[in-house]
């Protein structure tokens, strides 16, 4: 078989490289993406490697970089990303690339410290101006005679003493109480500042609980947010002015001001001066202004530049760092002159392989040809599957099980018909598959634009990633939905109907207890051209009795179908690997097993369709069906079977109770060929190959165990039970034929939720439909046609998020599981690693991670 059934023939080479056509070497494969390296110094520590100066400072560029990007998405400039990925620079270039970034940086940087100090300090003189501006308000209210609340104010300030003493004086002005008050220790002072408006109500309360209520405070907002110049954030803030007595209460302001990071600011007391202050100050912010435009102009400018060629840089330097990262899991010779390494390739792609060491080669200008040999080796090789867009989805859904041993059947392209198929049994509706079905079709068709946006949210990454796998399960959708003739819970009516109801209108539509019989001449006796006949639709009686009869027969086949294919893959595992002993006890008694019970189950289904029709299923009428699960349980328990009704036939043909005695003998004599079969012939090619080699070579029964592992040909995917003892060997066969024969039970059993689901999906749309839909439909008039408005999209939201979303995804993990445990179980392994090459391009796409090999 080609390699789109099986992981492709890999093949373990070793390489010698130039010292100075190496880097170059190493560039061309990781464009090509088609080789993976293994470590040769697992023992040497990373940073001890050769080339671990060059990886520090692809590092540091990195770095500098990243501090680039978020500059410039800080101030929301586009990136250029033209798609293209350029080659990796020469080692010279290095040099260059670390001088543009560094200046770069430094140059930012600086443009940044320059940007925060012109920044902080017009903070400061925008504080100072609403300072000077709030604290003249406050002066001049004193001024324009509210002479009482100075009074107040001035005697809450000063001693009992001065209290009682100043309680005859006139009135005062702030600031110049000495006029008034004899004693000049008793003037009072005030301190102004500004203060985070969320932090005053705090302030104030320590103030007075500090100062003893001896101190007077006034503040007022400031409307508009200042910007902080730390981290850009909108700081809402007030001023305050606080009037006290003496240099005890000053300190003690003052540091309560420390404590609540509160910014003191000097304001004259005399009026003159002041407003010779503020026009000071709106001068020096004008001029602040005027740089601090030229500033951000100049940084937008060098943001501008770098955001032209940030991409292309992020490329170059994780190609550098990339190729330095491999190069360190390569040896040096002894003459440091030549590289060394070890890595598995894909067969058929060496001569691609050589032609890019060969270009290589050509473009360091070395004379020395790099050279491929071909190593044999035991190990089990990686595991490389060839995708495409296309096939990359299902065989990622394989690989989630477990990575494919090497060389054995890839279910992959298989899965991709039998994993929509079966999802569509589930998911059987033509309007809900239509839905999907465009969706993906809308992703298929954009693929190249929604690519490049390159999102992070990781449901949209998952839903895009498979796309293909959603418009199909959407089309097959529509197949199951045209054969249960279901659209949104409704029937077409493409081909008439068979039936011809002798009932009036009313009475079919209105009579919930109304059957549709096919012994009644109603029915006329041919089947339906595609599809169920759209008169089921209005059988509410015995609809869900006839469906359920049907999609549980169909369930029952296709799983059947399903396993004993799953069952014939393992043959081509063992005729591959030449497994003589798993060909002859395991694969022909568990396909023998499966065949004589559960698929003669199923010709018995197709039997009873054939020799009877439908008026024959009653058990008052002639010759009726016998029942088919009845005859099955017969047929395990070796019963004879008794006919359901007085007319009914105990057997569909002549001589079914000899065949099926026969069939359970069968199936009975299968298990103890596939619980001792094999270890038996194990045990016996064991004995043999010791009595013939050990007298005269001396061997061990480690050195010999290898004639008799049935002829396990080199592959992850064969059977060695060299080493094994012969009691694991017994365990191991033991577990294996009880979880096959449970399993074929359980499993078949399983495939029923085919029938649950597509069950259940029927009835919630037909739930949503009565219970939603038919609400505004009923309504007439112009008020009904709003009403339906409203009741359709709330009908469509449920629909959509219900039925295709939630239904679908609960479909979806059914499949997967039928897939995994149900098919795969018969014959899949799952035991390999995957092939992880040196490629650029799943370097870049991760982000720059390079991945590590064994």
């Amino acid at each position: 078989m080609g390699s789109l059934f099986r992981s492709e023939e890999m093949a373990l080479c070793q390489l010698f490289l130039q010292s100075e056509a190496a880097y170059a070497c190493v560039s061309e494969l990781g464009e090509l993406g088609l080789v993976q390296f293994r470590d040769l110094n697992p023992d040497v520590n990373a940073f001890q490697r050769k080339f671990v100066n060059e990886v520090r400072r692809c590092d540091e560029m990195e770095r500098k970089l990243r501090y680039l990007e978020k500059e410039i998405k800080k101030d929301g400039i586009p990136m250029l990303d033209t798609g293209e990925s350029p080659e990796a620079p020469q080692p010279r270039e290095m040099i260059d690339l670390e001088a543009t970034f560094e200046k770069l940086e430094n140059e930012l940087r600086e443009v940044n410290q320059n940007a925060e100090a012109l920044k902080r300090n017009f903070l400061e003189l925008t504080e100072l101006k609403h300072i000077l501006r709030k604290t003249q308000v406050f002066f001049d209210e004193q001024e324009g005679g509210l002479n009482h609340t100075t009074e107040s104010m001035t005697r809450a300030l000063i001693t009992d003493e001065v209290r009682t003493a100043g309680a005859s004086m006139g009135p005062v002005q702030l600031g110049f109480m000495e006029k008034s008050i004899e004693r000049e220790d008793y003037l009072p002072c005030f301190v102004a500042g500004v203060i985070s408006r969320e932090k005053l109500p705090a302030f104030e309360r320590m103030l007075w609980r500090a100062c003893r209520g001896n101190v007077f405070l006034r503040q007022a907002m400031i409307e508009s947010p200042l910007e902080d110049p730390t981290n850009g954030d909108q700081v809402y803030k007030s001023v305050f002015i606080i009037f006290f007595q003496g240099d005890q209460l000053k300190t003690r302001v003052k540091k309560i001001c420390e404590g609540f990071r509160a910014t003191l600011y000097p304001c004259p007391e005399a009026p003159a001066d002041r407003r010779e202050m503020a026009m000071g100050v709106m001068t020096r912010i004008e001029d602040l202004n005027t740089v601090l435009g030229q500033t951000q102009d100049h940084r937008h400018r060098v943001l501008v530049a770098a955001a032209k060629n940030l991409k292309n840089w992020f490329v170059k330097v994780r190609k550098i760092k990339a190729i330095y990262h491999t190069l360190n899991l390569f040896n040096l010779d002894v003459t440091q002159k030549c590289l060394i390494a070890e890595c598995w390739v894909p067969l058929l792609d060496i001569e691609t392989i050589q032609l890019a060491l060969r270009r290589g080669t050509e473009r360091s200008g070395s004379s020395v040809p790099p050279i491929l040999n071909r190593m044999q080796t035991f190990e089990n090789p990686p595991t490389y599957n060839r995708t495409n867009k296309f096939t990359k989805a299902f065989q990622a859904l394989i690989d989630a099980y477990g990575v494919a041993s090497y060389r054995e059947m890839n279910p992959a392209p298989y899965t991709i018909i039998t994993f929509p198929f079966l999802f569509a049994v589930m998911f059987g509706d033509l309007g809900h598959g239509a839905i999907m079905a465009l969706f993906g079709l809308w992703m298929i068709r954009k693929e190249k634009g929604l690519a490049a946006q390159k999102t992070d949210n990781e449901i949209w990454n998952i839903f895009f990633g498979g796309r293909y796998i959603i418009f199909l399960m959407g089309v097959f959708s529509m197949y199951t939905g045209l054969i249960y003739n279901d659209i949104f819970s409704k029937s077409l009516n493409i081909f008439g109907s068979h039936w011809h109801l002798s009932y009036n209108k009313s009475t079919v539509w209105n009579n919930k207890y109304l059957q549709l019989s096919p012994a009644t001449s109603d029915y006329e006796g041919t089947p339906y051209p595609f599809g169920m006949d759209p008169i089921w639709q209005v059988a509410s009686s015995n609809k869900i009795v006839f469906q359920n009869a049907y999609k549980m027969k169909i369930s029952i086949i296709f799983g059947v179908l399903h396993m004993i294919f799953g069952v014939i893959m393992s043959w081509h595992n063992h005729t591959y690997f030449r497994n003589r002993l798993s060909l002859l006890y395991e694969f022909i008694p568990q396909l023998l097993f499966l065949v004589v019970l559960f698929f003669y189950l199923v010709l018995l289904m197709f039997i009873k369709w054939n020799r009877y029709a439908a008026t024959n299923e009653f058990p008052m009428t002639e010759a009726c069906a016998p029942s088919i699960l009845i005859t099955f349980i017969d047929m395990v328990l070796f019963k004879k079977s008794k006919p359901p009704g007085l007319h009914c036939n105990t057997y569909m043909f002549a001589g079914q109770s000899f065949f099926q005695t026969v069939f359970v003998l069968i199936a009975l004599a299968c298990i103890p060929v596939m619980l001792l079969g094999k270890p038996i012939k194990i045990m016996q090619a064991r004995k043999l190959a010791n009595e013939e080699v050990q007298p005269i070579t001396g061997a061990s029964d480690a050195e010999v165990g290898g004639m008799s592992n049935g002829g396990g040909s080199h592959g992850g995917g064969g059977e060695h039970h060299d080493e094994e003892e012969m009691s694991e060997i017994f365990i191991h066969q033991g577990i294996h034929t009880i979880e096959y024969v449970l399993g074929s039970v359980s499993h078949t059993a399983s495939y029923l939720r085919l029938w649950a689901l597509s069950l259940a999906h029927a009835q919630l749309a037909e739930v949503l439909w009565s219970m939603v839909l038919s609400l505004g439909l009923n309504k007439e008039g112009w008020l009904g046609g709003i009403f339906l408005t409203v009741v359709f999209a709330f009908w469509a939201v449920l629909t959509v998020g219900i039925l295709v979303l939630m239904e679908g995804l609960s479909a979806f993990l059914h499949t997967l599981r039928l897939h995994w445990v149900e098919f795969q179980s018969k014959f899949y392994m799952g035991h390999g690693y995957a092939f992880q090459p040196f490629s650029f391009d799943t370097i870049i796409e991760n982000g720059g991670a390079v991945t590590e090999t064994e």
